[in-house]
């Protein structure tokens, strides 16, 4: 393992790590990633990705991917694969990948160790009647009867659990530590349970499991974890972490060291949760591009970057961090700014004719496909007699300050000429059905003329060279209220927004642009949009909104207090 240096610190993260570096306790720098495979990843789970491969990166160490498969009760394979592509898809590579059920041998052994040294017992207690034996917050518990039995006695039973002998929750293995302690994860924590269940990775092979409180600080020294970098709820966990990794007899002492946990309002976080509205049907699957799991962001068109910009801005504090949306949209719409292509779509398309332009009659331009880089391509498209705005760009009774089409109002369009809007057509129900124009020939884009000014430029599309497509726009599943997300969440029935999903049949598009699930595209004057991964096929394009081009001003983070 290659030897460690300090680093100039970002984090109290790594202003710890330092000082165990200056003061000799570790000389290397190893870290671990250890997500249950019960569920997908979501958007609290990036700070935990950046926080463990990014400082271990910054010190020239390793992070294992270690899966924690100690309950395989909610344990699927698809949740395995499914965690090394987000991984991957954030850009993030590990050492090697490990999983909680390759120590289990060794777990088994730690156990045995404790219960010769008289530091472990099996209890005979029912689930509910050790749930009162441990006391509450204010009082302390009560010793199980089972608490002082021989150590011959409780070799013998552990071994019988081992062999399958008993029926589930019969018998449990306990820690034997402090019933009084104000800690209550110390009051003989349960550290090995019966469970005749078929494992997804080892099948039957073992009829005990190790409670995660033991296994965790075991594996963690077992596989040479220097700091064991967790969320903020294992806090009141850490004297068990260290009573395991004191009394394990393993040369390697790990660390744990607890950061806040992330937040966004108004959006629900937590597997339990998520999965209640996956089961629900309120919203399509993991992958729902309005829920803010990985999967459903990558769908939406999110890109890596973004989020990780987002929890490196959010910062790493001690205390919970509850940002609102507009700072993860900020993010996002920050790297498509950079990267999305420029094209002209119409999402309410409306009859434009320009009268004094020959009919039959087109010519060629050229518009920009990265406008915002000093270098782009060019590509071409075609100016003819009938077109296609934006039925929003129209207004009958205008005021002075609208500077779209208006009779008498003169707009450039993008790439081509200025034209004066000279009057209008309604349908019987008074819809407008087509708006007539007349263009200055002598302006077009890129000539001498093209130095007229007008205030107003708008998008179009020629109605020979477009494709139709398929446009979803996403809003937050919940409408705002006064309280946490979690707190939401609980409730048997949730304030639904009821446009949080809108579907457009009617939009148009470029011809002659290379759609693809790579690219980004920036739809002129709408937003940001990505083709949809699962349902747009060539002959039938969806796209997805990913973010609107603009946003509110974010606030800064706030503890949740």
């Amino acid at each position: 393992m290659k030897k460690a240096k300090p680093i100039e610190a970002t984090n109290f993260i790594e202003q710890e790590i330092n000082k165990d570096l200056l003061s000799g306790k570790v000389s290397y720098v190893q870290t671990r990633h250890p997500p249950e495979p019960s569920g997908y990843l979501y958007v609290g789970h990036v700070r935990n990705i950046v926080l463990n491969y990014g400082t271990a990166e910054k010190y020239g160490g390793i992070c294992n991917l270690r899966y924690d498969d100690t309950n395989p009760i909610k344990e699927k394979q698809e949740f395995v694969d499914a965690l090394q592509e987000d991984v991957k898809w954030l850009g993030y590579h590990w050492n090697d990948i490990k999983y909680a059920t390759d120590y289990f041998q060794q777990n088994y052994e730690v156990a045995v160790k404790l219960i010769k040294e008289g530091k472990a017992y099996v209890d005979d207690l029912s689930p509910e009647e050790l749930s009162k034996s441990r006391g509450t917050l204010t009082e302390p518990g009560v010793e199980s009867p089972y608490r002082n039995r021989s150590i011959a006695e409780n070799l013998d039973l552990f071994e019988r659990m081992k062999n399958g002998e008993f029926e589930q929750g019969q018998r449990c293995l306990r820690a034997k530590i402090d019933m009084a302690s104000p800690n209550m994860n110390m009051r003989d924590p349960v550290i090995y349970r019966i469970q005749y269940l078929n494992h997804q990775r080892i099948g039957r092979k073992w009829n005990i499991y190790p409670t995660y409180d033991f296994s965790h600080p075991l594996d963690d020294c077992l596989e040479g974890v220097t700091h064991s970098i967790c969320g903020l709820e294992f806090e009141d966990h850490r004297p068990l972490y260290n009573w395991v990794v004191e009394n394990s007899g393993c040369k390697n002492k790990s660390r744990q060291i607890e950061y806040s946990n992330l937040l966004i309002k108004g959006e629900i976080s937590g597997k339990r949760n998520i999965k209640k509205l996956v089961e629900q049907g309120i919203v399509f699957g993991w992958d729902d591009p309005r829920l803010i799991t990985l999967r459903g962001l990558r769908r939406r068109g999110v890109l890596p970057e973004s989020l990780i910009n987002f929890v490196n801005a959010a910062g790493f504090g001690k205390s919970t961090s509850v940002c609102e949306r507009s700072m993860l949209d900020y993010f996002i719409r920050d790297t498509l700014n950079q990267k999305s292509r420029r094209v002209m779509a119409v999402l309410d398309p409306v009859k434009l004719i320009i009268t004094n332009y020959p009919e039959g009659k087109e010519e060629q331009i050229s518009l920009a496909d990265y406008p915002q880089k000093e270098e782009t391509s060019y590509r071409k498209y075609y100016f003819g007699r009938e077109l296609l705005v934006e039925r929003t760009d129209f207004s009958k009774e205008a005021d002075p300050k609208f500077y779209r089409l208006k009779v008498g109002g003169e707009v450039r369009l993008t790439g081509a000429y200025i034209i004066k809007c000279t009057g209008y057509k309604e349908d019987e129900s008074g819809n407008i059905v087509e708006i007539y124009a007349e263009y200055d020939k002598d302006t077009r884009s890129g000539t001498e003329g093209a130095n007229r000014k007008v205030k107003g430029t708008i998008h179009w599309l020629n109605a020979s060279h477009v494709l139709g497509c398929e446009v979803r726009n996403f809003e937050q599943l919940l409408l705002p209220d006064d309280e946490t997300i979690n707190e939401r969440a609980e409730k048997e029935t949730l304030n639904l927004n009821p446009n949080s999903l809108t579907i457009n049949k009617r939009a148009l598009v470029e011809e002659g642009v290379d759609y693809n699930l790579e690219d980004r595209y920036q739809f002129m004057r709408n937003g940001y949009y990505a083709l949809d991964s699962v349902d747009s096929k060539p002959e039938h394009l969806v796209f997805n909104r990913v973010v609107e081009l603009k946003g509110k001003v974010f606030g800064a983070v706030a503890p949740n207090t």
